[in-house]
């Protein structure tokens, strides 16, 4: 695949850890390449249960973001993507000093593009699976 953005690591980077909901979580970017996002969360005791699992909410909103990280990347200059509908299926308990979501496009659309996620623990066990439709919106005056 290839981006329309010659910056997309820096436009995607910039968006996505500018939200709230994003510094509250505290995750990083790991690989970052045309149509595939990789998203790190470090434990943290805030987004486990009671015995130390990741909550299951926690790996949704990872596989979200993983997801429309992946697809903002093909996103022409000055376009965002928001999320419309997404499913995610929890396979296994998530539990170690990290997790890990991994974005990428299934199909980058002009006004809608499909992206799906996995999400493994620090031993790379597959935890859980997403796929996300997002809408993809021009910024005004853009």
């Amino acid at each position: 695949m290839e981006a329309a953005n010659p910056d997309f690591a820096q436009a995607v980077t910039g968006v996505v850890l500018s939200m709230p909901a994003a510094k509250h979580l505290g995750f990083s970017f790991g690989r970052l390449e045309p149509g595939e996002a990789e998203i790190i969360q470090p434990y943290r005791a805030e987004l486990t249960q009671h015995d130390g699992y990741f909550q299951a909410g926690v790996l949704g909103s990872l596989a979200d973001y993983a997801a429309g990280s992946a697809a903002g990347t093909l996103l022409p200059p000055g376009w965002v993507n928001m999320t419309v509908d997404y499913t995610v299926k929890l396979l296994a308990p998530a539990k170690g000093e990290k997790i890990i979501a991994r974005g990428r496009v299934v199909r980058a659309g002009r006004t809608t593009s499909v992206a799906a996620a996995d999400v493994y623990d620090s031993e790379e066990n597959l935890c859980a699976t997403a796929l996300v439709t997002m809408r993809n919106i021009k910024l005004p005056g853009s």
